[in-house]
């Protein structure tokens, strides 16, 4: 099977996106872990595949998968690719400026503004603040909430200084999150960067089981426990790993967030064909 792709990158989250809507086409796991690994075949964070749409509340649609090929509901950095994928494939995209797409967490909207892309996130669920945990025989204060997928977040001093890698897999992998288990996002603590408006955010991600340069949904899910726990307010923007800096707005309601928007960058880095037979 001969496959057409693109490969993009989301602030260093970096995605492989091919055109899906022929009914026929299919990936299996063990395919999409191939595709997506970083040495035996064209490396990535995850895949998206591009579906038609499939009510009319949807402009097209997707399926996204992470690189170990399961499939996950959804991924903010991915939605900005995807919108600027189908952008550079559809002209009246361009002409509207403007798309909606369905995921596995509902209805995302996209808007474009010179190489930023907007995306509209489904309203965030099950926000849980100051829960205790147990790891390494020692008590951590955790955040929790669904930003389309579950995150953790731990406020630290410095998260450059965190061990991402090995707490976040002990976090990802409690007894109290499974057994879906959840992404861990380690971030300045609100109070002690009070000069500045920018934070520094961490993620290990669930699906890559590592630590990947951005996550658009931890960033959204960082910037809402920095307003539940702290003075700041919509726009919050946060540095990730890869360098790049992501901006979450939202507005706070009595009983939670909603209008929870994320901007960034969507970059194309290469496309290419290859034929799936060979590589498996």
């Amino acid at each position: 099977m001969e496959i057409e792709f693109t490969k993009m990158n989301g602030a260093g989250n970096d995605f492989i996106l091919v055109d899906g809507r022929d009914p026929a086409f299919q990936l299996q796991p063990e395919q999409i872990r191939y595709l997506c690994h970083r040495r035996l075949g064209i490396g990535a964070d995850g895949l998206v595949i591009w579906r038609q749409a499939r009510n009319p509340e949807e402009d097209e649609s997707w399926g996204f998968y992470n690189s170990d090929g399961s499939e996950a509901e959804m991924c903010g950095n991915a939605a900005r690719c995807f919108a600027s994928y189908l952008k550079s494939k559809q002209e009246q995209v361009s002409e509207l400026g403007s798309l909606r797409f369905g995921t596995l967490a509902g209805v995302i909207r996209a808007e474009f503004e010179g190489d930023q892309v907007t995306v509209t996130l489904t309203p965030p669920q099950d926000l849980k603040m100051d829960q205790s945990i147990e790891v390494d025989g020692r008590r951590l204060t955790v955040h929790t909430v669904d930003t389309g997928v579950p995150h953790a977040v731990i406020f630290v001093p410095d998260p450059d200084l965190a061990m991402v890698q090995d707490l976040g897999r002990k976090i990802r992998f409690h007894e109290q999150f499974s057994p879906k288990g959840l992404n861990v996002n380690f971030v300045t603590a609100p109070d002690s960067d009070s000069d500045s408006d920018l934070l520094v955010v961490r993620t290990y991600e669930r699906g890559v089981e590592g630590e990947t340069l951005a996550c658009g949904t931890g960033v959204t899910a960082a910037a809402l426990a920095i307003s539940m726990s702290s003075t700041r307010c919509s726009p919050i923007r946060l540095k990730v790993h890869s360098g790049d800096i992501l901006e979450v707005r939202f507005s706070k309601t009595q009983s939670g967030f909603e209008d929870v928007h994320l901007t960034g960058p969507a970059v194309e880095v290469f496309q290419g064909c290859l034929r799936l037979g060979e590589m498996i």
